[in-house]
């Protein structure tokens, strides 16, 4: 067959985000992510990635774009059961086969519901309706499926692939229903590296590891800035070539480099917590909790994460952390002083390795409870402490280390970039006090 001769350096291949709420900051399209990677798996290359509203008129503008240019055509979204989900609708229009009724999908909704002691709505049978000429894909875990249309007419060559926009539904139907269709068309698979790093901004880590990319120009470089860490990924089709540029940016990075392959900064300080059969207790104020929800996600994060206490007011530090309410009097709120004996406070009382403690101002106006005199009650000053085994902390205080951040961004910003520095401080002692430097 003609369309299986198609390679990685001939197909056009593209991914539609569809749904108004992608268009809104905050909200993330990580499905089209997902399935570049997919596709690389493949050693087939996305060509472009498009995010469109639910407007029936940009819709159809869209698609009908992406049927002249491209061999593949990849959607996510708008399969569900309500007014604004017409991706079904508008191919087929557009395409000029009509939307019939596949019996199976809808017994498939019926089950569904019937499952969970509940009756289907009409509207829920509109996801049974399938354009002639296409295949219904089964969706395992919901009711809407997912679409499989090879050479609709008038597109000889081309496939449509409609999935859901839940991302563990479109997951599971790629792998069962659309990775062994497409295979087939397979190019030489690339592989990739991916390099985790924390506590250096974008532009430095361009800059620093510009001569390792220039080193290794056969490889296809990217570098990512998500909120929590810093990523470069490298791809490619030789497996030889990745490691060695592997092991220069480690050589390069040294203790900036949290982790290699799917980890997080947070994974890998569980990971060495564990590996040391240690143990940390936080004690979080300006945070507010953000630091132990993120290391309480980590799978068996019991074995090392003691837990944690919010202590937003003085009552609080008193009362959960442990710390005297004169102390508090004469220290303030927020600080080198009250941030350390948190710290210590918290690792004594829980019986941890390690205490971590966090307090500052994430705004949106100066904090008038705290000192004036070094700067306390600014927006964006954050102080964090590491309280541990003395000897191991050298410092004013014998096992207590406090460092002082200025951090901008609005109030989530400076709190989640508070976190990270946490996260760093103590997985960075960890490595300093596992090799000695």
């Amino acid at each position: 067959m003609e369309t299986m001769q198609l390679t990685q350096n001939t197909m056009h291949i593209e991914v539609i985000a569809i749904g108004s709420e992608l268009l809104h900051a905050g909200r993330l399209d990580t499905n089209s992510i997902w399935i570049a990677s997919r596709l690389a798996e493949l050693g087939l290359q996305l060509s472009l990635k498009t995010c469109v509203g639910d407007d029936h008129l940009t819709l159809k503008a869209c698609l009908a774009a992406a049927l002249e240019r491209s061999d593949m055509i990849i959607t996510t979204g708008g399969l569900g059961p309500t007014f604004d989900d017409q991706t079904k609708e508008v191919f087929s229009d557009i395409i000029g086969s009509p939307l019939h009724e596949d019996i199976q999908i809808s017994s498939e909704i019926d089950r569904f519901f019937q499952a969970r002691g509940r009756k289907a709505t009409k509207n829920n049978y509109k996801q049974a309706l399938i354009p002639q000429g296409a295949v219904a894909i089964h969706n395992s875990m919901g009711t809407a499926p997912g679409v499989y249309w090879e050479s609709p007419p008038g597109h000889t060559d081309c496939r449509i692939v409609m999935l859901p926009g839940v991302p563990k539904e479109m997951m599971a139907m790629w792998e069962t229903e659309i990775h062994p269709r497409i295979s087939a068309l397979a190019g030489r698979p690339l592989k990739t590296i991916r390099l985790v790093v924390s506590s250096l901004g974008e532009s430095v880590l361009e800059e620093r590891t510009r001569y390792i990319r220039e080193r290794h120009p056969q490889l296809q470089w990217t570098i990512l800035a998500p909120k929590t860490h810093i990523e470069f990924l490298a791809r490619s089709e030789n497996e030889e070539k990745l490691a060695a540029a592997e092991k220069d940016m480690e050589s390069e990075l040294m203790a900036d480099l949290v982790c290699t392959g799917n980890g997080l900064p947070e994974s890998a300080l569980m990971d060495m917590l564990h590996s040391r059969r240690e143990t940390v207790a936080l004690a979080e104020s300006v945070s507010g909790g953000i630091l132990a929800s993120r290391l309480a996600s980590q799978p068996g994060a019991s074995r090392a994460f003691m837990g944690g206490v919010i202590a937003y007011t003085p009552h609080a530090k008193t009362e959960l952390v442990g710390i005297s309410l004169d102390f508090i009097n004469a220290n303030g709120t927020v600080g080198e002083a009250i941030t350390s004996e948190m710290a210590i406070c918290i690792r004594k009382r829980m019986g941890a390795t390690w205490g971590l403690a966090i307090t500052g101002n994430a705004g949106p106006t100066v904090d008038e409870n705290a000192s004036e005199s070094d700067g306390a009650n600014q927006v964006g000053r954050c102080y964090i402490a590491l309280a541990g085994p003395h000897g191991l902390l050298p410092g004013p205080t014998p096992g207590v280390i406090c460092n002082v951040y200025n951090l901008h961004g609005d109030r989530k910003d400076i709190q989640l970039r508070a976190s990270n520095w946490a996260i760093d401080m103590l997985r960075r002692k960890l490595i300093s006090v596992t090799t000695g430097h």
